[in-house]
């Protein structure tokens, strides 16, 4: 449908044929708050996306039209500066760091529009800012690797947005491939494709629509809370740098007496490093059943260690955890609302949609909603699509 609307729109508003490229949102399967602690993430890319339409102009302006909420932008290759609309700034953000890194594009007009839902943490914004990328690598035949593209993308997000996301969202909207998970170290970003081809399977993301104030406030004490941890070990094991390269023994022995809290803290990113790579090796053997009984430890970590969880979340979790169909539950993202992720059987969707709904509103008061995804494609050419 949007792919229709955006053709539709071109047809009207456009005099040259136009390079059109889609660009996926990501869930993230297990490995949370693990990406600044130079662990490893297991994202994919799935079936909601931006499409965007692009098209060299004969002079220096950026004219941009976001079709969903019917907004336009005007502005100069050679003035970009951050705007009030907000949107903008995230196509802004690549164009300025494509000047940065030396590379020449001329001026362009594009159009969008997508199906990724806003606030539920699929990360449309970095969807949108990898198809910019990718169109102005198409359009002007810039060269750029899909692993620079992705890096190009992250440093728009964190200098010209100001949101000091990793790396992991543009990653997965770049690299994701349909019916696989990424493994991807976040300190060496060297990566591997890890088999989802389960096809009895939905992956489920039922969405809280709460976002609770501590989200922001509270990451930053998270990330403070593990260099502390890490500060305390490297007294004694100077080869330690993050939570990456220390073990339970270490924590056990040089964080545990020092505070409990930063403790429970490095404990859950330690364990969840490692249940990662586990996991895992669950998926090469197709057990699901083993995959997804991590995949609930990872929430009960999230919540009682890590404290980043909130009623919200706890109730759809473990509502989740006794219905039947449900392989496995948990939180999804930085915390605090948002979504949970759940990996339910094909056959008990339906049932698990409208218990969970009714339950929810019945005791939050707030309507309950909910996404059945899919792992597709990362960012491609429509025509690419088309054609595979």
């Amino acid at each position: 449908m949007e792919q229709e609307k955006l053709s539709a729109y071109i047809q009207q508003h456009f005099d040259q044929e136009p390079i059109m490229v889609r660009a996926a949102g990501r869930i993230n399967l297990i490995g949370e708050h693990t990406d600044y602690n130079n662990g490893f993430v297991l994202p994919a890319a799935i079936d909601k996306a931006i499409y965007l339409a692009i098209v060299k102009r004969n002079d220096r302006q950026i004219v941009l039209h976001a079709l969903d909420v019917d907004d336009h932008y005007t502005g100069s290759l050679d003035l970009l500066r951050p705007t009030v609309q907000q949107w903008p700034d995230y196509l802004l953000g690549v164009v300025q760091q494509l000047q940065h890194s030396g590379h020449i594009i001329g001026g362009f007009e594009c159009a969008f529009c997508g199906n990724i839902p806003l606030g539920a943490g699929l990360s449309s914004s970095a969807a949108l800012e990898c198809a910019t990328i990718y169109a102005l690598n198409e359009l002007y035949n810039l060269g750029i690797s899909r692993r620079d593209m992705a890096l190009l993308s992250q440093a728009a997000e964190n200098q010209f947005v100001g949101v000091r996301c990793g790396i992991m969202d543009q990653f997965a909207s770049m690299f994701g491939k349909k019916q696989q998970l990424i493994k991807l170290d976040c300190a060496s970003l060297e990566y591997e494709y890890i088999p989802f081809n389960f096809n009895d399977v939905s992956l489920v993301l039922l969405d809280t629509q709460v976002k609770h104030s501590l989200a922001s406030s509270e990451y930053n004490t998270r990330r403070a809370e593990c260099e502390q941890g890490v500060a305390l070990i490297k007294k004694h094991h100077p080869e330690v740098n993050s939570l990456r390269d220390a073990s339970i023994g270490m924590l056990d022995e040089y964080v545990k007496a020092y505070n409990t809290t930063t403790y429970n803290r490095c404990r859950y990113v330690v364990e969840e490093i490692q249940r990662l790579q586990d996991a895992c090796v669950d998926l090469q053997h197709n057990d699901l059943a083993a995959f997804g009984k991590k995949v609930f430890a990872t929430h009960e970590g999230l919540d009682k260690l890590y404290d980043v969880s909130c009623p919200e979340l706890n109730w759809l979790a473990e509502f989740a955890g006794g219905e039947s169909g449900v392989m496995g539950a948990r939180m999804m993202g930085g915390g605090f609302g948002g979504c949970t992720i759940n990996i339910v059987k094909k056959s008990a969707v339906p049932a698990l949609l409208e218990k969970a709904a009714a339950g929810y509103e019945q005791q939050f008061k707030i309507p309950l909603k909910a996404y059945v995804t899919s792992i597709e494609d990362g960012c491609r050419t429509v025509n690419d699509l088309v054609n595979n």
